[in-house]
């Protein structure tokens, strides 16, 4: 076994109660001394297990965030000493580590910039930092891909998996804090404490979630995931577009395709897979079903997707598929279908110029036996614009 799986309970329990000391606001100097934090030579899987002991025990995730910024903290010179695998050209941890370079190059420019906003304003500084946090908007796209592609695979492939929903709120942290950050550039007038203040945390919470990523997350990875895992993650990520990054055509696996000719007799018509495939890619909305064990089983691919999906998400559990603060609703919206109480749930947000419908149908047979969760997204700014009739073909 390599230093990054032999891993023991003895370190695994130490950082668990000093995470747990931390939450029950005991004095940090003594945690340290009680469990020999300093003196342990602790290894990624050490953190990643305590992490997922804590957050299957309900730790609270806000506190749990605060204190593993804490852990990190002691541990940087211990965690920044491992040498991990070197990961293979144009494969995914390297051109995620593009990405990664690409998102810290950004940061240090906008280092300068705040810098000079701070020592004197001047609107063209404004303006420069603006459009750098515009840019940096793209890391939502990142993020989709490891919600969406890597974290799916390492719940099926790790034991203690749970430390992702961790990370997730730190994704959502970050995304929240950018805006922030862009509506007070946006303002006629600066308020630079509160300029200071949001983008103060999109700085520490993206070096923290990159710093996890490349000393705790990446290395573990490589040390347990095979060949054929990273093929299928690359495919999917190569479809949903890793930002900053130009992924090479000849890097991404060749899929194998399936028997399009294959016949699906339904009620009211007989259809091939690829009819049926391209009906749903045609319709002008987003649907993914869960079934009744709550499974995700199915989402359509239209040419213009509202929210990202992978196939990674299949036969993932629809809980694991939303960030933390979301995970309540969800539950909520599938009792209640369960139990026959509803059978529609329905939301409508605003995304920049999108107005956006998002409706979840209970789904039942014909015995009203409850059967899934049919969720339905739309982007209905036009459809609410339209006024009076059109009767005639109007091109």
């Amino acid at each position: 076994m390599s230093k990054f799986t032999d891993h023991s309970k003895e370190r695994v329990q130490k950082l668990e109660l000093y995470l747990k000391g931390l939450l029950a606001d005991e004095k940090g100097t003594d945690l340290l001394k009680r469990y020999q934090i300093l003196d342990t030579q602790f290894i990624p899987a050490d953190i990643i297990e305590a992490l997922d002991r804590l957050v299957s025990e309900n730790a609270d995730i806000e506190g749990l965030k605060t204190a593993s910024n804490k852990l990190f903290n002691l541990l940087y010179r211990l965690l920044s000493e491992y040498k991990p695998i070197k990961p293979k050209r144009n494969s995914l941890l390297y051109l995620i580590g593009i990405h990664h370079k690409a998102v810290k190059d950004l940061l240090n420019r906008s280092k300068v910039l705040i810098k000079e906003l701070n020592r004197q304003y001047a609107s063209e500084t404004a303006k420069a930092l603006k459009s750098e946090f515009e840019k940096l908007l793209e890391i939502d796209r990142y993020y989709a891909i490891k919600e969406n592609v890597i974290f799916p695979e390492l719940e099926q492939k790790w034991e203690h998996y749970r430390c992702i929903r961790l990370m997730w709120a730190f994704h959502d942290d970050i995304r929240k804090n950018i805006k922030k950050t862009l509506e007070v550039l946006n303002q006629k007038v600066l308020d630079l404490e509160a300029f200071n203040l949001y983008s103060s945390k999109v700085f520490f919470n993206l070096s923290t979630i990159i710093f996890r990523e490349e000393k705790v997350l990446f290395p573990l990875m490589l040390e347990t995931f095979d060949q054929a895992d990273w093929d299928k993650m690359l495919i999917q990520t190569a479809e949903m577009e890793l930002p900053f990054v130009e992924i090479p055509e000849q890097a991404i696996p060749k899929t194998i395709k399936t028997n399009s000719d294959y016949k699906i007799n339904l009620k009211t018509g007989v259809l091939t897979l690829e009819q049926l495939e391209l009906i749903f890619s045609h319709l002008p909305v987003d649907i993914t079903f869960v079934d009744e064990a709550e499974t995700v089983k199915y989402f359509s691919t239209p040419k213009h997707r509202i929210f990202p999906r992978s196939t990674g998400i299949i036969g993932r559990k629809v809980q694991d598929c939303h960030p933390h603060d979301s995970v309540e609703v969800v539950n909520k919206i599938v009792q209640s279908f369960i139990r026959g109480e509803k059978d529609v749930a329905s939301f409508w947000i605003k995304m920049g110029p999108k107005f956006v419908l998002i409706q979840y149908f209970a789904v039942r047979n014909e015995e009203n036996r409850f059967k899934g969760v049919l969720e339905v997204s739309q982007e209905i700014s036009e459809i609410q614009s339209l006024t009076g009739e059109r009767r005639l073909l109007d091109w």
